[in-house]
C-alpha cells in the first residue's frame, strides 16, 4: 500500500488543529525534506501552488536549504511568522480600493520601518483590513520626508470605506475620528 502525500499528511495535522508552524516541524522531522515538507504545508492550507512556490524561492537558502537538526519547529515559527503560511482571503473590490488607498498612505508616511511594512503586507494577503487600518491611524508620516495632508485625508477615505461595511468594527469609528481630526489639522 503507498504512503499518503505529505500534502495529505498535511492536510490531516492541520485538520487536528495543530498550526502550520508544527505541521511543518511534524513533516520535516519525519522526512528531513524541509522544502517539499513547506511545500506541502501551503498545499493543504490551500495556497496555490506556483504563489508557494514563489515564497519558498525567497526564504529558500536562509531557512530550508541547509537546516541545523533539531530546528524543525524554530524552522516551522519562522516560516509562520515571515507569512508562508499565510492563506490569501477572496478581496472585495472594495478590499481591494482600501489597500489602494492604505498604498497611497504608505507613500505619503515618507517611511515605514520594514517590520510594520511586512505586518501590513501580511494583513493585506489575508483580508485583515480593520487591523491594518488600526496600524496606520496610530502611526505618524515622517517630519521631514512625510506629507501629512495626504497621510491623514487617505486615511480618512479608506476609513469611511471600511466604516461602510454592514457592520463595521467600532474601531474603525474611533479610528476614522481621529483620522478626520488629524487631516483637518493639515489643511
Amino acid at each position: 500500500m503507498p504512503s499518503p502525500s505529505l500534502t495529505t499528511l498535511a492536510r490531516h495535522a492541520l485538520s487536528r488543529g495543530v498550526t502550520p508552524a508544527a505541521a511543518y516541524a511534524l513533516l520535516a522531522r519525519r522526512t528531513r525534506q524541509p522544502l517539499p515538507s513547506a511545500r506541502a504545508v501551503c498545499l493543504a492550507l490551500g495556497i496555490a501552488a506556483a504563489e508557494a512556490s514563489r515564497r519558498l524561492d525567497d526564504c529558500h537558502a536562509a531557512l530550508l536549504a541547509h537546516p541545523r537538526p533539531g530546528s524543525e519547529a524554530d524552522t516551522g515559527e519562522l516560516l509562520e511568522a515571515l507569512g508562508v503560511f499565510d492563506v490569501p482571503a477572496v478581496l472585495t473590490d472594495t478590499d481591494r480600493a482600501v489597500i489602494d488607498l492604505f498604498l497611497v498612505a504608505i507613500d505619503a508616511m515618507g517611511g515605514i520601518r520594514a517590520g510594520h511594512r511586512h505586518g501590513l503586507d501580511r494583513w493585506f494577503t489575508t483580508g485583515n483590513l480593520t487591523t491594518a487600518y488600526l496600524s496606520l491611524a496610530a502611526a505618524h508620516p515622517m517630519p521631514r520626508t512625510g506629507d501629512p495632508a495626504r497621510y491623514w485625508t487617505t486615511l480618512v477615505t479608506a476609513g469611511e470605506l471600511l466604516a461602510a461595511a454592514p457592520t463595521p468594527d467600532t474601531r474603525i469609528k474611533l479610528a476614522l475620528a481621529h483620522c478626520r481630526t488629524r487631516a483637518a489639522a493639515h489643511v
